[in-house]
């Protein structure tokens, strides 16, 4: 059996049974598309997908990037051609409108497509990723300038992006960076400035397949004492290139050099770089400092930035789940076609023949379990992709606020469930190997490891947890979580309405009751310290629950089972609720009794 990247039959249920992003081409921002274009789209990126980022796979992870002595960053020469693939294809511009020379594609349609990259190779596609949300930030808060200079040749995809957010000192504690941006006249590109500094874990930071790099930067301005404001209230966004496009200095080198590289545990194929800012390497002007050009006002940069690493947690969810999605094809074709052992009740009797891996009771519960996370991940990312669009274009302001207000919530958790979960699938492609999952001569290995790292990058689980509880629902006194709760108990009454899936609604409204009693009791605490010690069980009760309603939601429209595929849909929304459900209530036991257990420990006691 020959395994897909990932199923078109599953990927065509969610986007037009499901999600139904065909009504989208009546709105006037997609006028221009129907199904067939979308289709084509997806065709393109398969394509893509299995003849230029698939064969990069292994070679990636053999060869990693490497910085020679005049410091630049090298990768593997193969990744040239896949990228300029895909910049001829215009992907890069698939998802912009026409007034940035885009194609306007739906997000919940380009999001699809760019899995389909991810699923064949994600540290391949995580230059794109981080291109196309680097190039959105620019159009959205640049000036006319900005937008044409460093926006549209990442849109055309000649240029890469980056984000440039931690420093080896500061890790995710934002408040704590130390680059300093020093202001240095103004052009046509807007307020210059001069940074100093270091910044740490950036991926793409130095490559040799694009023409240019755009570093979008965090850093701080003086205050009228000279010094840096404190917290993140000082910090602003800065544009900074590695080449120089200005009149007076083109194609001169900007201060900026790659102090190292980071040797990862997997998702080799992208440089991860440690980037030295303003050191004299180069002297731009004839001066040291990295020139940069600030967006937007001073001290507004985290919540310009805020765009971006939004973009990029989904994406990040989009990855880890694409990569379960793969681990999962990869398992059903090697249980179909494994050979070994005999049935239970033929135990012993070797004149029996063997039996394929996928007969054995304990490879199907694995490649079930396989099946809901996976698929149950997908359908959470595409879920958001559809908010988005439904925030850029409903008919209504009051809609778009809405669906805003939803996909903030969402965001944590399509950033998480999928890279916690996406592991455990993958966890389970490699035991249904058995011993030939553990080496490097079968895929499972490798995406294990490239998915490792997505629980941490762009905010680890802890963090999201304080996001999701603290700021999204403690903060909003929980409006969003109501907002929500509501679309839920719709699905419950049209399970209960259409005599369908009751015990299954009924199991699920349990869930997301329990959820609102927790909720209710932290919003009484006014203690932050102590409502948020235990925010990533929550995170993880939450986030099991939204993906039990998604299964739900999408199993009513399986109800008949009139076909194997609808069957499968059926027992896997069984299987979750079931078998995931209850670990619930479990975590919500952790946060009701605000137990101290774990906060009482002081460092001697470990």
């Amino acid at each position: 059996m020959t395994p897909s990247l990932a199923s078109r039959q599953n990927l065509d249920f969610t986007l037009y049974e499901w999600l139904g992003v065909e009504a989208l081409t009546t709105r006037p921002a997609y006028a221009d598309h129907a199904r067939e274009t979308f289709n084509a789209l997806l065709d393109l990126s398969e394509k893509l997908a299995q003849d230029k980022y698939l064969p990069l796979l292994k070679d990636t992870d053999r060869h990693e990037p490497w910085l020679d002595e005049a410091g630049q960053v090298h990768v593997l020469p193969a990744l040239h051609a896949a990228l300029h693939a895909t910049t001829d294809a215009g992907l890069f511009a698939s998802g912009f409108g026409p007034e940035h020379d885009g194609l306007a594609v739906p997000a919940t349609v380009y999001w699809a497509a760019m899995g389909l990259l991810k699923a064949a190779s994600v540290s391949a596609a995580g230059f794109m990723m981080l291109t196309v949300a680097n190039a959105r930030l620019i159009a959205t808060f640049g000036t006319p300038a900005q937008i044409e200079t460093f926006a549209r040749p990442q849109i055309a995809g000649r240029w890469f992006g980056t984000m440039c957010l931690s420093e080896p000192q500061a890790g995710s504690s934002l408040a704590d960076i130390t680059t300093r941006a020093e202001p240095d006249g103004e052009d046509a590109l807007g307020h210059r400035y001069r940074l100093r500094g270091n910044k740490m874990w950036i991926s793409g930071g130095d490559q040799d397949i694009s023409e240019n790099i755009v570093h979008l930067v965090l850093a701080k301005v003086p205050g009228p004492d000279g010094r840096p404001i404190a917290g993140t209230r000082g910090i602003s966004l800065f544009i900074v290139p590695k080449v120089l496009p200005t009149e007076t200095a083109q194609g001169e080198r900007n201060d900026i050099a790659v102090a190292g590289l980071n040797h990862k545990m997997g998702y080799r194929g992208i440089p991860n770089c440690l980037l030295n800012l303003g050191e004299g390497r180069h002297t731009p002007g004839g001066r040291s400092g990295a020139i940069g050009y600030r967006v937007g006002e001073v001290g507004q940069g985290l919540a310009q930035m805020f765009q971006m690493m939004n973009e990029a947690r989904v994406g990040v969810g989009l990855g880890a789940a694409m990569l379960a999605i793969r681990g999962t094809q990869l398992s059903i074709a090697y249980a179909t076609d494994r050979l070994q052992g005999r049935p239970l009740d033929a135990k012993g009797r070797t004149d029996q023949p063997p039996v394929p891996l996928i007969a054995h009771p304990d490879v199907k519960r694995m490649l079930l379990a396989q099946k809901a996370y996976a698929e149950g991940a997908l359908s959470l990312v595409l879920y958001a992709g559809r908010l988005i669009d439904e925030e850029r274009t409903a008919e209504s302001p009051e809609a778009r606020t809405q669906a805003g207000a939803l996909l903030s919530l969402l965001t944590p958790v399509a950033k998480t469930w999928p890279s916690e979960w996406g592991c455990v699938a993958n966890d389970l492609a490699i035991q249904i190997h058995g011993g030939y999952g553990y080496t490097r001569d079968f895929d499972v290995e490798q995406l294990y490891r490239d998915n490792r790292l997505n629980p941490i990058h762009e905010g680890t689980t802890g963090i999201q947890g304080i996001d999701l509880l603290g700021r999204k629902i403690l903060r909003e006194r929980a409006a969003s979580l109501r907002q929500l709760q509501a679309l839920v108990a719709a699905t419950v009454d049209r399970a209960h309405q259409a005599g369908a899936l009751e015990h299954q609604a009924d199991e699920v409204q349990a869930a997301w009751d329990r959820i609102t009693q927790v909720v209710a009791t932290l919003l009484t605490l006014n203690d932050d310290a102590r409502a948020l010690a235990h925010a990533t069980a929550f995170l993880s009760a939450f986030g099991h629950a939204v993906v039990a309603w998604l299964w739900l939601d999408q199993a009513l429209l399986c109800a008949d089972a009139t076909t194997p595929f609808r069957a499968g849909k059926l027992a896997a929304c069984r299987f979750f609720i079931e078998t995931e459900l209850p670990r619930v209530g479990l975590w919500l036991n952790q946060v009701a009794t605000l137990s101290e257990c774990a906060t009482a420990m002081t460092p001697d006691m470990f």
